[in-house]
This record gives C-alpha cells, structure tokens and sequence, in this order.
C-alpha cells in the first residue's frame, strides 16, 4: 500500500488531520517515507499527533493549527508551507457536525460547510498541483462522501459541497492525467471517525463514544482504498458498502434516488 510513494515526495500535506481518515492518511503516508504536513483546527492534538508520527516513522512533521473556515486560510496555509516540495495533497477536512434540517441551522453553518469543503481544496489545488505538473510527480486525494451522490435530508449543504468534491475532482483528473499527477475523489461511505461516534452518541444511535458505531467501516479501510488505487482515478469507492449504494443510486433516475435517499435517511432516524 505504502511502496513507491517515495515518487510524490518529499512532503504530504493533509488537512484534516487531527484524527479519523485525516490522521489515518499522515500514518501511511508517513510510514511510506514522506514527511507531512498535519492540519486541522486544534494545536494540541495536532502536536500528539505529528510527536506520535515521527517517533515511529522517523520522517520530518509539521503541525499547522488553521481554521479552514476562515477567508485568509488557504494564504495562511501556502504561506506556511512556503519552500516545501509537497507533492502529495489529502483534502478531508469537513465532516458535518449538525444533521439538522437546512432550515433549522444557520446561514453561518451553511456557507462555513462552503467555504470549508469548496472554496479552500480549490484554492490549495490551484496552487500546489502547479509545481506537482512542473515536477512530473504528484497525487491530489480530495475525500468525498456518499452524501455527494444524491440529495437528502438534514444534510444539504454537506451532500451538496460533497457533489462539488466529486466533480471537482473528476474535472481536475480529466486536466492532468498525462502529466504524471494522479487525482482521485475518495468516495467514502459510513466510516467510524471520532465525529460520527460524536455524532450517533448525540443521537442515542449508541451508548458511548467508545463504541463503534453499527455498519462503519475502519477509517484504515478507507485509506487503503484510496493508496492502493491512485492510479485509477477519477473516482474510487472506500469499500463495498458505499460501492453498492453508488451503483443502487446509479440505476435509478435523479428524482427516484432523491425520493429513496429522503425515504431511507428518515426511517433511519424513526420518522
């Protein structure tokens, strides 16, 4: 999984990293010998992490606590790396920590989930797939959802900034895979990360947050998908699960995949 990734080097850069897919991504991607760039919003848990990392992997880590919401944070971020070759991008910041009706929630949280999940992995693509192109060498993961494949309730700005992911990196594959930059757009599906426990535990769905919540794939899981599969882009499927949903939503019409995904969602949370 890890072999020949020396080729992208020498730097990973992962936003999202603090814990869950993101921090799965910087352990492999490290044990493969690249150094990485860790980011995510809290500096502490980012210092465990990056502290764990290079005790084990032996590679240079750089913690950088940003805000991926904030205007200035994709300057702030290119700033910061300024001088390092990064030849590998993982965008998975921007889990959704509501599940709440759109109408519910604020506008702030709606254009926050825009800004996070669409504005930011644009700009950080345009600006370091350029030097990749010039390289010859690079590999951009932007981390989707199943989410993105069809609306559904309680999660319309999530499921629609995560169409956006998927089509942007479909879009950015199709530009440049002859230039020896591989792009994919990791589809994942249920996936045990510490903002779904949260998240379920919230809910009543499970009764700790140490339990892993029913039918959720390993975040390793995903990250292995998406290793293993670089070279066949645009888009991979983190596993079977959301491999079958996809070709279940595939074979139905838009409007019949948007009446079964508002069906299935509300039954699942016993409307």
């Amino acid at each position: 999984m890890t072999a020949g990734l020396g080729k992208y080097g020498p730097w990973a850069l992962i936003a999202g990293a603090s814990d869950g897919v993101g921090a799965a991504f910087a352990e492999a991607l490290a044990a493969g010998g690249l150094n990485v760039v860790l980011v995510a919003r809290r500096q502490r848990l980012l210092d465990e992490v990056a502290a764990g990392i290079a005790e084990r992997h032996r590679v240079q880590t750089l913690a950088l606590a940003v805000d991926l919401v904030e205007p200035e944070a994709a300057r702030t971020l290119l700033q910061a790396v300024e001088g390092l070759a990064v030849g590998f991008l993982v965008y998975c910041a921007g889990a959704d920590p509501d599940f709440k009706p759109f109408l519910d929630n604020t506008i702030t949280a709606a254009e926050a989930m825009v800004q996070r999940n669409c504005v930011v992995p644009v700009q950080l693509c345009h600006a370091l797939a350029q030097p990749m192109v010039q390289r010859g060498a690079g590999a951009i993961v932007i981390v989707g959802s199943g989410a993105g494949l069809v609306g559904g309730p309680n999660m319309v700005a999530y499921g629609a900034s995560k169409a956006f992911d998927m089509v942007f990196a479909e879009a950015l594959w199709s530009e440049l895979q002859h230039t020896g930059v591989d792009v994919i757009g990791l589809i994942l599906g249920k996936t045990d990360t510490p903002a779904l426990r949260r998240l379920e535990y919230e809910r009543g769905q499970i009764t700790s947050t140490d339990q892993v919540p029913a039918g959720a794939e390993p975040a390793e899981q995903a990250v292995a998908a998406a290793l293993d599969n670089l070279t066949n882009g645009p888009t991979v499927y983190a596993g079977d699960q959301i491999t079958g949903a996809a070709q279940l939503l595939a074979s139905l019409g838009r409007n019949e995949a948007a009446a079964f995904m508002a069906q299935a969602i509300n039954a699942a949370m016993g409307k």
